[in-house]
């Protein structure tokens, strides 16, 4: 059989499972999980960067269904605490950083690009230009990424976080003809945006038409529900099916240190979102969302399915992602403050996206 066939027959069934058992998110933690633990017990699932991709396409669309005119004017008024999870994000990757280099071992470029809070896949690609070890930086993402998305929903559900979401989708009738379109437009914006070499094309392109759309008043269609399960699920496998049975045995101690500073950066990012919901106004369980060291489509996904401040959610991680992105090249420079190079070795770039 497939490696992706299998990796399906895993995750559609642990996605059930942990809906029935009411656990938060369950369409991405239970075929995270599920595929995980298969492949740890040497299942030999895999899962396609197309899969990844379609399910980005089908959470992105999903999103942008949130921005009403009304949500975009009551946006507005967050940009100044936007800015300073921005620097708070660039603050928390120099510290992550310094802590794999400190801590674990590893050369400057190696920590710089495995710590920054980033998309993966561009984190890889430009560590790779500057010598770091890219399997170690991809091995690094796919692990926060896990144990994000693992610790905060059920953190937030033990709680009794969530609820309080005062926001819906603009449009709430399915359109077959509708939908189609917007699918088709997404898929369009996604395609271009990757071929222009942005980051994160797979689930910006769609979120940018669905935002377009609903924010200009256009009332096409609703998502189909279903369509949002398959890319939770897809999305949650794409994961899974990284932790292969020598993931922890590549590099035991690297990832030992990364693991810990990933919790405590947990604690970390909380306390600073619980200070900037606060200050700015907003529901503390929205702003953690907002600032957790998390992926765009895992963080808003959890946001949605707490009912805590989708749109909210969104903007603050699409700008924190988009803004480290763009910093790499000079924050990598002010870190190089922080030691000396040390030998590295090339690796080709991977890992999951949109992180």
């Amino acid at each position: 059989m497939h490696p992706f066939a299998k990796a399906l027959l895993v995750a559609f069934p642990a996605g059930a499972l942990a809906s029935l058992a009411s656990v938060p998110l369950p369409w991405v933690i239970g075929p995270m999980i599920g595929c995980m633990v298969a492949n740890l017990l040497g299942a030999g699932l895999a899962c396609p960067q197309a899969a990844r991709h379609a399910g980005q396409w089908a959470v992105g669309v999903s999103l942008g269904l949130f921005f009403t005119p009304a949500v975009v004017a009551s946006l507005v008024g967050y940009a100044p605490w936007i800015a300073a999870a921005i620097v708070w994000a660039i603050l928390f990757s120099l510290a992550f950083a310094w802590v794999l280099m400190r801590y674990a071992g590893a050369d400057r470029q190696t920590a710089f690009f495995a710590g920054v809070a980033g998309g993966a896949s561009e984190m890889a690609i430009q560590g790779e230009r500057h010598g770091a070890r890219v399997d170690q930086v991809a091995a690094c993402h796919a692990l926060r990424i896990m144990l994000v998305v693992i610790t905060l929903p059920l953190a937030f559900r033990l709680l009794g976080l969530g609820g309080t979401d005062p926001y819906d989708a603009g449009v709430q009738t399915f359109d077959l003809a509708g939908a189609t379109a917007i699918g088709a437009l997404a898929l369009a914006a996604a395609v271009l945006l990757h071929r222009l070499g942005l980051p994160n094309a797979w689930i910006l392109g769609p979120l940018a038409v669905a935002f377009a759309l609903t924010a200009s008043g256009q009332s096409w269609s609703a998502w189909p529900q279903s369509v949002v399960i398959g890319g939770q699920t897809l999305l949650g496998a794409s994961f899974g099916v990284r932790f292969t049975p020598d993931f922890f045995s590549r590099a035991p101690r690297f990832l030992s240190v990364a693991a810990i500073a990933t919790l405590a950066g947990i604690v970390a990012c909380a306390v600073a979102g619980s200070a900037l919901g606060w200050l700015a106004g907003v529901p503390v369980a929205t702003m953690v969302l907002a600032t957790a060291p998390g992926g765009i489509a895992e963080m808003t996904l959890t946001a949605k399915s707490l009912r805590l401040g989708v749109p909210v959610v969104t903007v603050f991680q699409v700008s924190r992602m988009v803004a480290i992105v763009f910093l790499a090249e000079p924050l990598f420079r002010l870190f190089g403050r922080l030691g000396n190079d040390r030998p590295s070795e090339r690796r080709s770039p991977g890992g999951p996206d949109g992180c």
